[in-house]
């Protein structure tokens, strides 16, 4: 919601407004960390509001969902193709069952008592063949931890105004020569070096961090921790990778006093130095959904599990923004149980590299531009010692193999299939663009026109995933209504087939260097996704710019 608070900022010049975003624990200790900096009104919403309310001692101001952010939300939600439910306490779904029963909605609504409830139930849902998720943010981030769906229900321009004219009003009544009160606690013990305890509300009670300049567990990590701990009932252990370095975090509970407590061990590794060799660490931790409704690939993710599972390397042919690292991803989410995933640029590694990779913690590898290292004894013996831990092997390439290759393993090739193969997932694909869009951006359009749909649909034989995804966001950006219109899709698609015109003159570097600024403009210069756009790692598009 940061782009409405922005909007909205302007109107009360006569206020110093600062916003940060944090959900639950976070939001709480960031609002903590607000009033002993001088904040005199705190303003949020839902669960977080609550919280922020018992940690600090000036007024909070929750921001009230309207009927009209409720439908926003409901009529996004039924625009999904598959089972979905509304979770959340009471003051959500009360208003969510009476709308839905107006509308007519395919929706089923859940109501919960507590955030413990979260997990189970969720569970629960996914096991019933329930898709996608609406909620609040706790539900939201359980939902995709679990593979599902996540929609969060948003509060809109109107509810955010209203909260900051509620906001200007407390001002007025307020002292501005309010005490500030810093209680500090600096608690170090020599048995444990990394230490973190955190109470009920996750928030953190003892802090001891000999080995790292500040706190390196994010908002996610400690959300999947936590989860995890409240799934498992036992101590967990997760290893995440942090800058340069390998985090290894081992968790278990405690009561004390009838209180419940997480402490957290953690064990800073030793520096990952092969990054600028081209070989990088996977390391989002949350499970991504993959569309999969086209027989093409169902099949696809079928045959690729039943490969993986025999722990057999895996050849993904396939154009380089077909989705053939997406796709190693997602099975690394779902099936690794952990670790880690690297994914190696074999053009980039020097000679005698592969076997220095610490590989105790790797549970899967994904090897680019294999093709370079044909001939490679190393390479070769590197797959297989891979395949002898058990790690998962993954080879990508944009060409069929070449059965005079001296490569002495036998792999399976598995074809990706095209946008054109993948006619049943065009809908559904652009459905979950719009959702990430709508909850990045901020944006109105929630669903597409029937023949706004059919004109994208004669344009799949010419139409990678990338380039989808790229119109879908554009479309998203600039469609002023809730549903995407014909006249807004053909403005674009005239105005993309205008822009795609390159000068091709010159050397095939000149050229080359050409290409890549075109698409790092059309990304906006993120060199993360122009570099995914292009099938190489940023390090390469680094060093080709500035050739």
């Amino acid at each position: 919601m940061t782009t409405i608070i922005q909007e909205c900022i302007p109107r009360f010049p006569q206020l110093s407004i600062q916003y940060d975003v944090g959900d639950l624990a976070k939001g709480a200790e960031l609002a903590s960390q607000a009033e002993r900096n001088g904040a005199e009104i705190i303003i949020s919403r839902g669960g977080t509001a609550q919280l922020i309310k018992e940690a600090v001692t000036i007024p909070v101001i929750d921001v009230q969902l309207s009927g009209y952010d409720m439908i926003r939300s409901l009529t996004l939600a039924s625009q999904f193709n598959g089972k979905t439910a509304i979770v959340g306490f009471s003051n959500i779904t009360s208003g969510a069952q009476s709308i839905i029963d107006l509308m007519d909605l395919p929706l089923k609504v859940y109501t919960i008592r507590s955030s413990e409830d979260v997990a189970r139930l969720l569970l629960e849902l996914k096991a019933s063949g329930y898709r996608q998720i609406v909620g609040d943010v706790i539900t939201v981030d359980t939902a995709r931890t679990y593979g599902l769906e996540g929609l969060l229900i948003q509060s809109g321009k109107e509810a955010i105004l209203r909260a900051l004219e509620d906001a200007q009003l407390v001002f007025r009544y307020l002292s501005k020569n309010q005490a500030i009160s810093v209680i500090l606690n600096n608690l170090v013990t020599q048995e444990h070096p990394n230490l973190l305890i955190l109470d009920d509300r996750n928030d953190i009670v003892f802090e001891n961090l000999t080995d790292f300049k500040q706190n390196p567990l994010t908002d996610n990590y400690i959300h999947l921790i936590n989860t995890n701990l409240e799934f498992e009932q036992s101590q967990v252990q997760h290893m995440f990778m942090v800058d340069d370095y390998q985090l290894t975090v081992t968790a278990h509970e405690t009561t004390l006093n009838n209180k419940g407590y997480k402490v957290y061990t953690l064990e800073k590794g030793q520096p990952y130095q092969f990054a600028q060799f081209g070989i990088t660490t996977y390391t989002d931790i949350t499970i991504e959904p993959i569309v999969a409704e086209s027989p093409a690939m169902q099949v696809m993710l079928k045959n690729i599990r039943a490969l993986y599972e025999n722990h057999e390397p895996i050849y993904l042919l396939g154009h380089a923004d077909s989705g053939k690292s997406f796709l190693v991803k997602h099975m690394h989410q779902m099936y690794s149980g952990g670790g880690l995933l690297l994914q190696i640029d074999l053009s980039q590694v020097p000679a005698g590299h592969l076997h220095k990779i610490p590989l105790s913690k790797v549970r899967n590898v994904e090897l680019n531009h294999i093709e370079q290292r044909l001939h490679d004894e190393e390479v070769t013996s590197f797959i297989q010692t891979c395949l002898n831990r058990q790690i998962g092997v993954f080879i990508l390439g944009e060409e069929p193999l070449n059965p005079y290759w001296t490569l002495d393993i036998e792999l399976s090739t598995m074809m990706m299939p095209s946008l054109a193969d993948r006619l049943e997932d065009l809908a559904p694909l652009i459905q979950q663009f719009l959702t990430d869009y709508y909850h990045k951006y901020g944006t109105a359009a929630v669903k597409i026109k029937e023949d706004a749909l059919q004109l994208i649909r004669e344009q799949v034989p010419q139409m990678t995933v990338s380039q989808l995804k790229h119109l879908i966001k554009q479309a998203a950006l600039n469609e002023q209504d809730y549903v995407i219109s014909t006249d807004t899709l053909s403005r674009l698609l005239h105005q993309q087939s205008a822009t795609n015109t390159m000068r091709l003159n010159g050397t095939l570097k000149e050229i080359e260097k050409e290409i890549i600024q075109h698409v790092l403009q059309e990304e906006n210069n993120n060199q993360s996704k122009a570099a995914d756009r292009l099938g190489i790692n940023r390090a390469t598009l680094w060093r080709k710019l500035k050739e």
